[in-house]
């Protein structure tokens, strides 16, 4: 048997994938290396360790290495679409004001 809770997750993984979206499961306590997070974002691991340079995105050292908390990493991924879909938003409603404009 199936609990409730992981039976309503794997109906949303399946939702989610039957819509053409892909899928990322990470433990919440993983530790991703420059290359997973900068996948995980679709952005190149140079443009990543710019944003870690920056702050954007909380990191700790192991040797040389830079590590970032999974955690960390689909939050500013969340932050970046919320910004993304709030400057649309803003274009939409500018566009339809202008005259001519889209409607």
């Amino acid at each position: 048997e199936i609990p409730a809770s992981a039976f309503a997750a794997l109906q949303a993984v399946v939702r989610d994938m039957a819509q053409g979206h892909t899928i990322t499961l990470i433990p919440h306590d993983k530790e991703l290396t420059t290359k997973e997070a900068a996948d995980i974002l679709n952005v190149s691991r140079p443009f990543l360790v710019k944003l870690l340079d920056h702050g954007d995105i909380p990191y700790h050292r192991v040797g040389t290495h830079r590590r970032l908390n999974g955690e960390d990493v689909l939050a500013y991924r969340e932050l970046r679409a919320a910004r993304r879909r709030e400057k649309l938003r803003e274009l939409t409603e500018l566009s339809e004001q202008l005259e001519g404009g889209y409607r």
